[in-house]
């Protein structure tokens, strides 16, 4: 996928909240069943809230709206109970037309919308702190080759579709997520395909297939088992 063949139309999900259409690819960024709690259910539920530590270094494949981002950064900031350090990859940054067109500020957290725009609004490749429990670095790169940060204790796996993204979904990226993982460390995604699965177990991961959120089945979270 180049950078100057993607178009990107805005449109509404089942739950109120948008998402992103990419044509050339026949691919929305979330589920069309509703954008905000698909992120909620696999991302939050089904990672962050079963993490026990802190802080926590969280590492994001897929930067895309910021929509992961920014409900991990309401989650902190209405719980009070991680601090946390942020990393997100992304090749293809939104620009601020299209991060302003989103209306996550507006339907997630009233009030607050000023929060998303930053964390769009922040310097890639440099950390950045968005609140007193919130510190963002963006990677701009491709995360096959791009240099991750280190010790991470979740790893959010959100890369487009396998057959839409298979550069993404290879036993080589499983391998270096595992590598920088603390022992004991979790990764998320929606994908629960087979093939996925158990390409993960082979780099090292524990696997589970889990009840996935409306309109998907099953999702899969991976366990980096300590040693």
């Amino acid at each position: 996928m180049q950078e100057d063949r993607i178009k990107r139309e805005l449109q509404f999900t089942a739950d109120g909240s948008h998402t992103l259409f990419v044509p050339s690819i026949n691919e929305h960024y979330h589920s069309v069943n509703g954008a905000v709690q698909e992120s909620k259910h696999i991302f939050l539920e089904a990672g962050l809230h079963h993490i026990q530590k802190g802080p926590v270094r969280i590492l994001e494949i897929g930067f895309g709206t910021g929509l992961n981002a920014f409900l991990t950064l309401q989650d902190v900031e209405q719980n009070n109970n991680h601090t946390i350090d942020y990393f997100s990859v992304e090749l293809y940054p939104l620009d601020m037309e299209t991060v302003q067109s989103l209306n996550y500020g507006e339907v997630i957290w009233p009030g607050h919308k000023d929060l998303f725009h930053a964390l769009h609004a922040a310097k890639w490749n440099t950390p950045v702190k968005i609140t007193g429990n919130f510190s963002l670095h963006k990677i701009e790169g491709d995360g096959n080759t791009c240099e991750l940060p280190t010790d991470i204790d979740l790893i959010y796996f959100d890369a487009f579709a396998p057959e839409k993204q298979p550069e993404m979904w290879r036993r080589s990226v499983y391998d270096r997520l595992f590598t920088c993982m603390m022992p004991g460390g979790m990764i998320v995604t929606y994908c629960a395909k087979g093939a996925v699965r158990r390409e993960m177990e082979a780099a090292g991961f524990e696997m589970s297939r889990l009840p996935g959120p409306p309109g998907k089945r099953h999702m899969l979270r991976g366990i980096k088992n300590k040693r």
